[in-house]
């Protein structure tokens, strides 16, 4: 399966938003661009069109998710009613490897991802190793049997610590690992300072 290889911090830098935990302190002590020199002090003022690639190119990789896979859920989100831009976030927020990340158990979407593709969790009694799933109301996440035996799972608290909060699409048993989806993802459960609409309007150039 194809993935962006390429560094989390510099992607981070690039973008100018904190992609990962481990990326907060990196955008701290260097606020340049990757390659840019610390001296570099006016940058050009962005076109409209830099800014909604920008932010098509942060959202993208928040999710971890490559340019085939990100423009095929736009088209979906084009065709399904209501606002596309919504209807965009919906949607990543829908998959199982951020439901995962979301429920703590894993400390960044790039390690839920992995812990999806790697077949440590089931839906509905049945192993998935699919990130992208989309999940819908009534569906269970459970962690497999065997996984539970694993040091991570048996250490989870030091691992992953539990969210300050849950989303309320989903309901947790953290000490079982099961999580049983409630509801379809609203636009608030997404994070605040993404600004869709600059994606909508980047695709329907």
């Amino acid at each position: 399966m194809a993935r962006d290889r390429s560094s989390i911090v510099k992607q981070s830098r690039r973008e100018g938003y904190a992609l990962h935990p481990k990326a907060h302190k990196a955008l701290v002590k260097k606020t340049t661009l990757p390659g840019q020199s610390s001296s570099f002090r006016h940058p050009r003022a962005k076109s409209q069109y830099q800014i909604q690639l920008r932010e098509k190119q942060k959202v993208k990789r928040l999710y971890g998710l490559l340019e085939r896979q990100f423009a095929k859920l736009i088209k979906k989100a084009m065709k399904t009613r209501g606002q596309t831009g919504e209807n965009l976030l919906i949607l990543l927020e829908s998959r199982i490897d951020n439901a995962v990340y979301r429920a703590g158990f894993g400390v960044s979407r790039q390690a839920a991802r992995q812990l999806v593709s790697h077949g440590h969790f089931t839906l509905n009694g049945r192993r998935v190793d699919i990130p992208s799933i989309e999940l819908k109301p009534t569906d269970q996440i459970k962690l497999r049997d065997h996984s539970l035996k694993l040091n991570y799972f048996k250490n989870i608290d030091q691992n992953s610590p539990t969210p300050p909060n849950y989303p309320s699409w989903f309901k947790v048993n953290r000490s079982k690992f099961e999580i049983s989806i409630l509801a379809k993802p609203k636009r608030e459960d997404a994070e605040v300072d993404i600004n869709e609409q600059l994606i909508v309007e980047y695709y329907s150039r």
